[in-house]
């Protein structure tokens, strides 16, 4: 039989309502190991909304998600495992941290990082120097540092990630782009959304715009 990772991620005849406007219908997506999808669309076509149901942070008008051919409900332990979900809000803590703060994320989801791992992902987003420093005193383009620095450290097989280059520098947006490469790579599965044009290299990658005629 197939590994829930062999058969993946996959939402069929997915609709989305939103303050009782459509924002999708009968959308089917999937992703295997080794593939990324990027999500694209003007803002209000949807895209964050699916994100989240594909998170499992909210429920769908209409259709199934299935995690290794399960739907959800009787795989959401496990899916919640394997899955890593950064959305617009960081979920940080201004009075911890950056190395705090994702030791608090570890805790939360039942792992352990050591100090030395998370320094060295902090060192990695450009954070040298700032790993003890409270996260209120760092610049927004930071705080997504500190919470980007989980993907390096999280075992997830799944990334969802939402904007995740808004309010990063240059340098900071190769090495993201970098990090998800390598991901897919070696056969990790990635779903984004993203309003930048991404010069993609390795793996199986492609796009969905959702509200297009």
């Amino acid at each position: 039989m197939a590994s829930h990772l062999t058969l993946g991620l996959r939402a069929r005849d997915l609709s989305c309502i939103r303050g009782g406007k459509t924002l999708f219908a009968a959308l089917d997506v999937s992703v295997l190991p080794g593939q990324s999808l990027h999500l694209q669309g003007d803002n209000g076509s949807g895209k964050t909304s699916l994100l989240r149901l594909l998170a499992g942070l909210s429920e769908p008008a209409r259709g199934d998600i299935l995690w290794g051919g399960r739907p959800m409900a009787q795989v959401r332990e496990t899916y919640q495992q394997d899955m890593l979900y950064l959305g617009h809000a960081l979920a940080l803590k201004e009075g911890l941290s950056a190395l705090e703060n994702l030791q608090f994320a570890a805790a939360m989801t039942g792992q352990a990082w050591s100090p030395d791992a998370v320094t060295k992902a902090l060192r990695q987003m450009g954070l040298r120097g700032r790993e003890h420093m409270p996260l209120q005193v760092l610049s927004q383009g930071q705080k997504r540092r500190v919470a980007l620095a989980r993907l390096s450290l999280s075992p997830a097989h799944l990334w969802l990630l939402d904007e995740p280059f808004v309010a990063l520098d240059a340098a900071a947006c190769e090495l993201l782009l970098g990090l998800m490469q390598d991901h897919v790579g070696q056969g990790g599965m990635l779903v984004f959304t993203s309003h930048q044009a991404l010069s993609w290299r390795g793996g199986e990658h492609r796009s969905l715009r959702l509200g297009a005629p």
